[in-house]
């Protein structure tokens, strides 16, 4: 089993709570807990495709990936133990959701790092459940209470909507740039000043910006879209239909689920795991691009300009070019000779 995060060492010391309830965990997993957990049930709801390729393998059907709770998955259970993620308003989308399925009475557990800000908590599920803190230890906070009244979840209430380039995009709460473009897929976008053609990947396409308006300028390209993120892929989809766009999109960890070969292979890359920094998933995209793409087949990416990834891309490239920058970002570029 995994190294357990600080979050999920605080639940294991309340774990007499557990054992004859139906629990479900939700929200920012980031390790096997659930895998050992003692309880008469234990389910698991993950956003995270990675997350769920790990539990699926120790515990089957019942973890489930998905960007909103199945009401089937969720109504059994009378325990929530929610692992609070960095985003405010993920955390708002989803326990909105799995408040609707759970029954007046059920038990829930919020837990999560001091620093994400878990103490919201107690004001977001105001008239939902009054949460009390109950412990406090590896800089984290633990909050307790029953549901009181449940939610009346409507998703069309969480999408946000906004133009950028002609282009309608469609985005769920805790995707990137929920609201606006962000400044480093702007810069990424400004390089592509002409005609391209030609099967296009963008990995970890968030809500599907930079390949909707590559494809909305290039009627000759084919997009496939993948990420971790159930609810990037949600909002990826919905981008793609408001525009009017054919492409698809997928789950996949980096590459995992990648077959084919692509002429282009775009990225504006995540470098975080939750709060944490890792350049992992970014070194692999980097590293196996070469073997996703066809010979003379174009790697471009934008990065905050203090990241390590022009020695990678020489390591797989054997060179790379740098084709914007501003103070904060670079847009590099290797080709596959």
């Amino acid at each position: 089993m995994s190294l357990l995060t600080p979050a999920s060492e605080v639940i294991q010391r309340h774990l007499e709570h557990f054992t004859d309830r139906h629990v479900i965990l939700a929200g920012d997993i980031q390790d096997e807990l659930a895998a050992t957990l003692d309880a008469a049930s234990v389910r698991v709801l993950t956003n995270q495709y990675h997350r769920w390729q790990s539990l699926h393998a120790l515990i089957g059907e019942n973890v489930q990936f998905s960007a909103t709770a199945p009401a089937d998955f969720v109504r059994p259970c009378n325990t929530l133990i929610y692992f609070w993620p960095k985003n405010k308003q993920e955390a708002c989308f989803q326990l909105d959701d799995l408040c609707t399925y759970l029954a007046a009475g059920s038990q829930i557990f919020v837990v999560g790092e001091n620093r994400s800000g878990v103490k919201s908590a107690e004001s977001i599920m105001e008239g939902i459940s009054t949460l009390q803190k109950i412990d406090s230890a590896r800089r984290c906070g633990l909050y307790y209470g029953e549901l009181e009244q449940p939610t009346t979840f409507d998703i069309a209430r969480w999408w946000r909507r906004y133009e950028e380039e002609n282009v309608q995009i469609h985005a769920l709460p805790g995707v990137f740039s929920h609201n606006e473009i962000d400044m480093g897929s702007n810069l990424l976008l400004s390089t592509f000043n002409g005609p391209i053609s030609g099967n296009v990947l963008d990995v970890a396409c968030g809500n599907g910006v930079l390949a909707a308006v590559i494809g909305k300028n290039n009627a000759d390209v084919t997009l496939t879209l993948s990420d971790v993120s159930a609810s990037a892929i949600a909002s990826s989809i919905a981008t793609l239909e408001a525009n009017q766009l054919k492409g698809k999109v997928i789950a996949s960890d980096v590459y995992s689920d990648i077959d084919d070969k692509f002429d282009w292979i775009i990225s504006n890359p995540p470098f975080h795991d939750g709060l944490n920094t890792s350049y992992s998933a970014v070194e692999n995209m980097i590293l196996q691009a070469p073997k996703y793409l066809k010979k003379g087949g174009h790697f471009r990416i934008v990065a905050n300009a203090f990241l390590p990834y022009p020695d990678m891309l020489d390591k797989a490239f054997g060179g790379h070019v740098m084709l914007a920058k501003t103070g904060k970002f670079k847009v590099y570029e290797a080709i596959k000779r």
